[in-house]
This record gives structure tokens, sequence and C-alpha cells, in this order.
């Protein structure tokens, strides 16, 4: 993991093509902005693994079913 101290305004940039911006830092809360590409997903962290989870279980629930056709 790469750790970048950045002020407020200040941004990074991703790829070329990527750019976060600290908007706002208020205690131990920091607002930031993201701009990407619109075919680039940006999800929270925990949103992102409750796809990955609905994706997998998803998964499960047709491979079962495909086994019970079977028999």
């Amino acid at each position: 993991m790469l750790a970048l101290s950045r002020k407020k305004n200040e941004a990074l940039v991703i790829n070329n093509d990527i750019e976060i911006t600290i908007l706002d830092i208020r205690g131990d809360q920091v607002k930031i902005g993201i701009s990407a590409p619109k075919e680039v997903p940006v999800y929270r962290k925990e949103v992102y693994l409750q796809i990955q989870e609905a994706n997998q279980e998803s998964l499960n629930t047709e491979n079962l079913e495909a086994l019970k056709e079977l028999f």
C-alpha cells in the first residue's frame, strides 16, 4: 500500500485518467472527490464487498440448480 500525505485541495492521479482530490478535512473525517471515466466503476469498499458476496451467492445458487437438473 502506498501512503501519501495530502492537504485540502491537493490531488493525486492514478493511471493518467483517475484523479482523487481532498475536498475537506474535519477532525478525523476526510471528504474526497474522485474523477474517473464512466467505464471505471468506483465503489465504497463495504458496497463492493456486498456486491462480491451477492455475486458469489448467485454463482452457488446457479450451480446448485444445475446439479439438481442433472439428477
